[in-house]
């Protein structure tokens, strides 16, 4: 369970709503947001907790500076893109209770072990592990100690730091874990998304597995879910947005909510298992 919503065999795809930098440091313009997350027939809102100085330097050393073929080139090093995009730490509670409100399940990715203290105050129901942070164990053994179900991004991950990620988790008695293929690309090509990755995943680690999806269209999350994938996490923003660090990739509510009637219609049409034939065909 995350929140009140039950995942896994034989459960309806949760649909995460990614808020990332799409809050547009506007209060009011992220809870509208997630008011539409609702609307679209999203189960889950996800934010981000960090700040520029816990997630990066503000040095322009070159391991600090970002490329010129960059769609974040503008901000010179990695401290400003940071600065602009993270979600201010005090909203965030507020945030979280407008989901409950809802009935929307919430909860983040921490990028350091003070969010994850700073998460458990506030009540995030999950925490997710993103990609960069596969190999920051004392992290995952934080979050892991919690209990709470942990998602795992594998965007950056080889097979043996996936592995080595589980592990940590189930050392500390956690077996809540949820496995989401996922490219690093922002947008990624339809090309680079391999999700026949799912049943591998499936069959390797022996957990949940899902999909976080950085693609233009909504065919990918709809193809994953008829093969096995048990979650769906996609950038959201709103349609009149000022453009934000991740706007480029993110879709905007009318192409999120296409995107889950898409799954819901997937849904229906794999069915279940069964010989029993159906009453339209018995007329």
């Amino acid at each position: 369970y995350i929140g009140n919503k039950k995942l896994g065999k034989n459960q309806k795809c949760f649909v995460v709503a990614e808020i990332s930098a799409s809050h547009n440091k506007n209060l009011k313009h992220t809870l509208e947001l997630v008011r539409h997350a609702k609307k679209c027939g999203a189960d889950a809102i996800k934010l981000q907790t960090y700040t520029a100085d816990t997630i990066t330097l503000k040095s322009n050393k070159n391991d600090f500076l970002i490329k010129k073929n960059s769609p974040w080139s503008s901000f010179k090093n990695l401290w400003n893109l940071y600065n602009k995009a993270a979600l201010p730490w005090k909203w965030q509670k507020i945030i979280f209770r407008e989901a409950k409100k809802l009935n929307l399940s919430f909860f983040s990715s921490p990028f350091d072990e003070s969010a994850v203290d700073f998460l458990e105050r506030i009540g995030s129901q999950a925490y997710k592990i993103a990609s960069p942070e596969i190999n920051h164990i004392p992290l995952i053994k934080k979050v892991a100690k919690t209990k709470k179900p942990i998602i795992i991004s594998t965007g950056l991950a080889s097979k043996n730091e996936i592995s080595n990620a589980v592990k940590v988790i189930r050392r500390e008695k956690n077996n809540k874990i949820i496995i989401l293929k996922c490219t690093s690309a922002y947008p990624s090509e339809y090309s680079d998304l391999n999700l026949k990755m799912i049943n591998t995943f499936t069959k390797d680690f022996k957990t949940l597995v899902g999909f976080s999806d950085h693609t233009a269209g909504s065919l990918p999350a709809s193809i994953a879910v008829s093969i096995g994938s048990c979650m769906i996490e996609k950038h959201i923003k709103l349609g009149s947005s000022k453009k934000n660090v991740d706007s480029f990739f993110s879709s905007d509510v009318n192409e999120f909510k296409k995107m889950v009637d898409q799954i819901r219609s997937t849904e229906r049409i794999l069915g279940k298992k069964t010989y029993k034939i159906p009453k339209n065909s018995k007329k």
